[in-house]
């Protein structure tokens, strides 16, 4: 048996499994099978926290379809949650717990930064606007213009009037396989409401429509400061909640939002 705890980050879910003593395997089709929400716990990806020589823990994501993945904004904050509940007292957390750790990722350091009102922080790093998994420049695909950044993973970015014009679960598999993007892509459909205030609806490679994604507000961030410089803090409104961007003096982006344990359990 193998023991978990379900997290969620704005609906983004996560199967958690403490694997710091190394001893657990998973291979693809387990892993898609207890990702399935009606045959398994169901959930967005799994993530193995694992240790790490370069940070405080490693965040060994997979999709749910059994694929790795390069970065998750939401699961580096659930990880946060995860390894500081995995690895101090209840007494210590609340008194002197790390104000910040360092989680180790297949997209490098991230630093999370554990805020009063326990939200988490993320510094997300730059934003790539060239990188081999897309060209660079505008995109005409499926009738739309794309604007596509790496932050640690691909995302292809569009601005549309009205969210509600566009089936999201149609055009966004068919821009995610498009011939362009050699490992296939993430994408965000984004409608602006007001210079600081957007609505966003996202497909993730490998596990489709989901309530919110990290890296995919932090490509939209991107895009938009892309256009206008003098952009500061925007809120970002996806269909499971709010999450919070800005930039650093750097040119690092900020990720800010919550993590929320939901239940824990045994599997075979």
């Amino acid at each position: 048996m193998i023991k978990f705890e379900k997290y969620e980050g704005d609906g983004n879910d996560f199967i958690m499994i403490n694997n710091l003593k190394g001893d657990i395997k998973l291979k693809g089709e387990y892993i898609k099978s207890i990702c399935d929400r009606h045959f398994g716990i169901g959930a967005d990806g799994i993530i193995l926290l694992e240790s790490s020589k370069k940070g405080d823990c490693f965040m060994n994501y997979y999709n749910s379809d059994g694929t790795d993945a390069e970065m998750c904004g939401n699961g580096v904050r659930c990880t946060a949650k995860f390894y500081l509940e995995q690895t101090t007292s209840p007494t210590s957390r609340q008194e002197s717990h790390p104000k910040e750790l360092n989680i180790d990722t297949r997209a490098g350091i991230k630093n999370v930064k554990i805020n009063k009102d326990d939200t988490y922080s993320v510094n997300m790093g730059a934003p790539v606007f060239t990188h081999p998994d897309f060209p660079s420049g505008e995109l005409s695909i499926e009738g739309l213009t794309f604007e596509c950044v790496s932050m640690g993973n691909p995302h292809a970015v569009v601005m549309v009037d009205s969210l509600d014009d566009y089936d999201v679960p149609s055009v966004g598999p068919e821009v995610e396989k498009d011939y362009h993007f050699p490992n296939k892509i993430n994408v965000e459909f984004v409608e602006k409401v007001k210079d600081d205030y957007c609505k966003v609806k996202v497909w993730e490679r490998g596990c489709g429509l989901t309530l919110a994604c990290g890296t995919g507000a932090c490509a939209v961030y991107a895009i938009l400061k892309k256009k206008n410089k003098n952009l500061k803090e925007i809120t970002l409104e996806f269909p499971g909640g709010k999450l919070f961007l800005s930039e650093n003096p750097e040119g690092e982006i900020i990720l800010r939002g919550p993590a929320t344990f939901v239940f824990k359990g045994e599997i075979k």
